[in-house]
């Protein structure tokens, strides 16, 4: 069994505290809505996914999915009409927060390109996306039992909703990636 140095547990920890505080956030965010008047779906803008592609950015990829996975998570749980929903979500913002962690730190451990970030929150929140969408589509055809042409149309008003979700997240998270991490850099603490 590896044993680890103070330094080391030292990091461990602050990782995990940072996870939880990006969980956290990730949940709070997430009621920052504005809902949006649709007769097939509740589709809403919402700031979560800035948190969860800020959450990958600045834990990387397992770190960063766990917490936006998890806040996420929590979320739909709190919520009537997302708690069905919850363990899709999970495996879903998880998959967002992985991918844009894993792309944005390929440049290095302390990578700081703005391309690989920018890559990574495209990446996960295409990513996300894809699966959101196709939860829709094969939701509405398997348990709502409507025909394929009103499930793609379903499939189609949430995707409208979801682009600007995405762009937004992208737009908000670099930025304050490195906010936060110049804040950190002030106070001496590394993440990665």
């Amino acid at each position: 069994m590896r044993r680890y140095s103070m330094q080391e547990n030292n990091q461990r920890i602050i990782k995990l505290v940072f996870t939880g505080l990006m969980a956290a956030l990730v949940f709070v965010f997430s009621f920052l809505s504005f809902p949006i008047p649709n007769p097939l779906l509740d589709t809403r803008i919402h700031l979560g996914n800035v948190m969860c592609l800020l959450s990958g950015l600045l834990l990387g990829g397992l770190y960063g999915g766990a917490a936006a996975g998890i806040g996420s998570f929590l979320f739909d749980l709190f919520n009537p009409l997302y708690i069905a929903s919850a363990p899709f979500t999970l495996v879903f913002k998880f998959m967002m927060g992985f991918l844009c962690g894993i792309i944005s730190h390929a440049g290095g451990r302390k990578s700081e390109k703005l391309g690989f970030n920018i890559l990574g929150g495209i990446a996960g929140s295409v990513a996300y996306m894809v699966l959101h969408l196709g939860k829709v589509f094969l939701t509405g055809i398997w348990f709502q039992k409507i025909a394929v042409e009103v499930a793609l149309v379903e499939m189609g008003s949430s995707a409208l909703i979801s682009l600007v979700n995405a762009i937004l997240a992208v737009l908000l998270s670099i930025p304050l990636c490195y906010l936060v991490k110049k804040g950190l850099k002030a106070a001496n603490i590394e993440l990665s």
